[in-house]
């Protein structure tokens, strides 16, 4: 970004969007009916919303390589895409915690679950709150999993997409100067 009106309008309509993406799945964390029990069907449609992240982040790199402004494209990608794969997994928990309360060291709210999934992804794990059946403690390494997936490979990948998407911009400028067709007489 050079600093230009229009570089600071996207930097701020990009914050904006990062703040109503969180704003929008914090609310349906909250608000959306989480009372049916823990089964199967939970565990294949967390399943299926990491595969879905996997997805979101695959086409967000090809977006982020087509931007005119792939830093920015990659902020609000990261922003859209981590508040999700959080917030799935604290709905998981909260639903294993109320199904079968003795999965954790105590009784989880939806704020407590989010809690835990985020001292778990950030690997900070107080001990306050843990795992105690084996059902837990395997959703939870499936989390550190997808974790280290998440921030490693997913990392990665964007910022190779930051670096292709300035790349060629960098190709499409020069091109204009040198190997362009030729400017009208």
């Amino acid at each position: 970004m050079d600093g230009t009106p229009g570089d600071r309008r996207s930097a701020v309509l990009t914050v904006a969007q990062a703040v109503l993406s969180l704003a929008a799945v914090l609310a349906a964390y909250y608000l959306l009916p989480l009372d049916s029990s823990f089964s199967v069907a939970t565990v294949g449609v967390l399943v299926a919303g990491v595969a879905l992240v996997g997805l979101l982040i695959a086409w967000q790199v090809r977006t982020i390589m087509h931007s005119a402004r792939p830093g920015l494209r990659a902020v609000a990608a990261v922003a859209a895409t981590l508040p999700f794969f959080v917030l799935m997994f604290a709905a998981t928990y909260y639903l294993l915690g109320r199904s079968e309360p003795a999965s954790f060291t105590e009784t989880l709210t939806r704020t407590d679950a989010l809690y835990f999934t985020m001292t778990v992804f950030s690997t900070v794990g107080f001990g306050d709150i843990s795992p105690r059946t084996e059902l837990a403690r395997l959703l939870t390494t499936g989390q550190m999993t997808a974790n280290f997936l998440l921030i490693g490979v997913a990392a990665r990948f964007l910022l190779g997409a930051v670096q292709e998407g300035r790349r060629l911009r960098e190709l499409e400028a020069r091109g204009g100067e040198r190997g362009g067709p030729p400017a009208p007489p």
